[in-house]
């Protein structure tokens, strides 16, 4: 890799499957971007629902507030500010299957939600990332740990395996699909300067003088084919993953990465990775 990898665009997500934020920069806390998913929505029986099976989550906006608070918008609704609740007791959560421990919200967030999906929501709190959920053992030293993001800490995409699957996605049946906007994709870093799928070969990278594992490939799920601005669901990208990024059973976009050194992210930080 050449010198000339520097970060592009860096972001983090409040509530998970909403609308998130594009810092200039951002803390990386063992567990990842500090106040990345550190919240939330299940349904009444405490399954959490992302844009998977409501796709209009992705018009709704979680913004950070003072001391771990949120506050929550969304069409023809009003904001909502919800303070950081007291962990005076935790609930059940299931989140793909695996059932972990959080905080309830409160009633006036459970109701905001409720209205907005039209069924029976819940909102929570992660109130301790440092020992409620581990990183898949598979991949992970012990004590690694994850926010309410799918299963790794950060997400790593590069705009030129975007352009390049734009590429792609314009010489299939489908081409009035694309080109899509990185936003499908929900990075928390976005690189410019690195060859396309170069990604593919890391297994350690280093941004800004921070060190992070490459765990493994980030395999895409339906939430790509929502179009963030609209929620409308279309086939791309899944159809073009499928034909050329199939690694296995997943279709690949992205790099999983565990962060080895605390501290802060810029825009701008260099780049510099590790290949086998």
């Amino acid at each position: 890799m050449t010198n000339d990898v520097s970060v592009h665009a860096l972001h983090f997500y409040p509530v998970k499957a909403t609308r998130g934020c594009a810092p200039r920069e951002m803390a990386i806390e063992p567990w990842g971007p500090a106040g990345d998913r550190r919240w939330l929505v299940t349904d009444a029986s405490g399954r959490a629902v992302t844009q998977r099976e409501y796709a209009r989550m992705a018009l709704a906006s979680s913004e950070p507030l003072p001391g771990g608070a949120v506050r929550v918008s969304a069409p023809g609704r009003e904001p909502l500010d919800v303070p950081v609740p007291q962990p005076v007791r935790t609930v059940p959560v299931v989140l793909f299957g695996d059932t972990y421990e959080a905080v309830p919200a409160g009633s006036a967030a459970d109701a905001w939600w409720s209205a907005y999906l039209g069924v029976e929501a819940r909102l929570v709190h992660l109130d301790d990332p440092a020992v409620r959920r581990p990183v898949d053992p598979a991949f992970a030293e012990p004590g690694e740990t994850v926010s309410f993001a799918d299963g790794f800490p950060l997400l790593v995409t590069t705009l030129a395996s975007l352009d390049a699957l734009n590429s792609l996605i314009a010489q299939g049946d489908l081409p009035d699909e694309g080109p899509l906007p990185m936003n499908r994709f929900r990075p928390n870093v976005v690189l410019a300067g690195a060859a396309p799928w170069a990604e593919d070969q890391w297994r350690r990278i280093t941004i800004g003088g921070l060190a992070f594992r490459v765990a493994k490939p980030c395999g895409r799920c339906v939430v790509t084919t929502t179009d963030q601005a609209t929620a409308e669901r279309g086939k791309e990208p899944l159809r073009s993953l499928a034909r050329h990024r199939k690694f296995g059973k997943s279709l690949v976009f992205g790099q999983n990465l565990i962060p080895e050194t605390a501290g802060v992210l810029r825009i701008g930080d260099p780049v510099v990775a590790e290949a086998p």
